[in-house]
């Protein structure tokens, strides 16, 4: 029977083409709205995990009230014992320590008096320690645009554009001038190893870039850390794994003492939760929408397919074959021409959603001023699911329509056929 009604779509391309393009136009579109919209929430939440929150993030009750102000004063103690502790505990997961602070840059010229200044904004890494995976992690490397990254004491690298604002080459040195943990005026001189640009406005403006230990002697953070970032080795954030290990480090160690630390899952971080429910409701929605718009389209051309067939459904019904088998036989010839027209959707989507996987939207000049952490090329992403996706609605939608056309078979009187049938 199948391959009878297959031979048949082939054949008869009037019966078959119009509803196959349909169908492929509607899956492609399918497919590359959600692999663009996997990719566009998925970067902005590696971006906000590598730079900001990690899969989850470790810190003190007082500080996580007033994390947006970096209140280094409100910082975690005993840091090296409780990243001991975690690397034992959770040994799942790659603990890191960081610091960030804010201060001014100040540029000497050669009497040493001031030739520019600028606020900068601070990030003291694990840059010495290469089993900590910021490198890496950060994509400092590959974001410098010139030298090379911190290899001594005193080493700092600056962000490209703010270099260039305070017209600073490499090897020149800068001051900067910030409080420490305990509120009192500290100054340190670092040399320019090299520029960076991670693409990502918020992060570019005055970046300052220095090893963690550097920022633990300028601050007074000795065995101090800001926060403890925790990430999956897999790399992949997952809730239900995160979740559980907060659960778990919660009920163990926070108390009342608002310097008792405290985990926070990416979901708990910079409104990460409404965007991540945001994008599952929106991938459901395309879906939906295309489904029922498809649906009509396609009960629209079943019914001009089933005009155009009237005679032979006539003739089919006055040699005997009941009105089920007919009805039955078009809903699986719509499933076969679903299932082409789909094939071949998810192909052109699949194309359609690399190629904007490689070369992305440029959206920089709409961040210039803004302070979420965003990549400036949002980017499409090819996931395994969508090699299936796309035949939920085209399948759906083929049959829905035929099956919404075909009422119509049920409608015809057997007493009226014989008189269409001498015309």
């Amino acid at each position: 029977m199948i391959q009878f009604l297959l031979k048949g779509i082939l054949r008869d391309r009037s019966r078959s083409l119009l509803p196959i393009i349909i169908t492929a136009l509607g899956v492609g579109l399918t497919v590359l709205l959600s692999g663009y919209m996997k990719g566009a929430f998925g970067d902005v939440i590696d971006q906000n995990a590598r730079f900001e929150t990690g899969h989850v993030k470790i810190m003190t009750q007082a500080y996580a009230e007033n994390k947006d102000q970096i209140p280094n004063d409100l910082s975690l103690l005993e840091a090296s014992k409780w990243v001991e502790t975690l690397h034992t505990e959770f040994a799942e997961m790659q603990w890191i320590q960081r610091i960030k602070f804010g201060g001014l840059i100040d540029v000497p010229d050669a009497d040493g008096n001031t030739k520019a200044q600028g606020p900068a904004s601070g990030m003291a890494l694990q840059l010495f320690d290469t089993n900590s995976g910021e490198n890496e992690r950060m994509n400092i490397e590959a974001s410098l645009v010139i030298g090379t990254i911190p290899e001594k004491s005193g080493e700092a690298i600056i962000g490209h554009d703010f270099a260039a604002k305070l017209n600073l080459k490499l090897g020149d040195e800068i001051t900067f001038f910030g409080s420490t943990m305990n509120g009192s005026m500290t100054f340190k001189t670092f040399v320019i190893s090299g520029t960076i640009k991670f693409g990502t406005s918020v992060m570019d403006k005055g970046a300052l870039l220095i090893d963690i230990s550097d920022a633990q002697l300028m601050l007074d953070m000795e065995n101090a850390t800001g926060e403890i970032l925790g990430y999956l080795k897999s790399g992949v954030y997952n809730e239900e794994v995160v979740s559980k290990i907060t659960s778990t480090f919660n009920n163990k160690y926070k108390n009342t003492d608002e310097f008792s630390p405290e985990m926070f899952t990416l979901r708990e971080q910079n409104n990460l939760a409404s965007m991540l429910d945001y994008g599952d409701v929106m991938s459901g929605l395309v879906i939906f929408i295309f489904v029922l718009a498809m649906s009509i389209v396609l009960w629209n051309t079943g019914l001009l397919g089933g005009l155009r067939r009237y005679q032979e459904f006539g003739i089919r019904l006055a040699l005997g074959e009941a009105k089920s088998k007919i009805y039955g036989s078009m809903v699986l010839e719509s499933v076969l021409i679903g299932i082409i027209g789909s094939a071949l959707g998810t192909v052109i989507g699949l194309a359609l959603t690399y190629y904007m996987q490689v070369v992305g939207i440029d959206i920089s000049s709409y961040l210039e001023s803004s302070s979420m952490i965003m990549p400036s090329i949002i980017r499409a992403k090819v996931t395994p699911e969508l090699f299936y996706i796309g035949f939920i609605p085209g399948v759906l939608a083929m049959v829905f329509g035929t099956m919404l056309a075909g009422i119509g078979i049920y409608k015809r009187e057997t007493a009226t056929l014989f008189k269409e049938l001498e015309v």
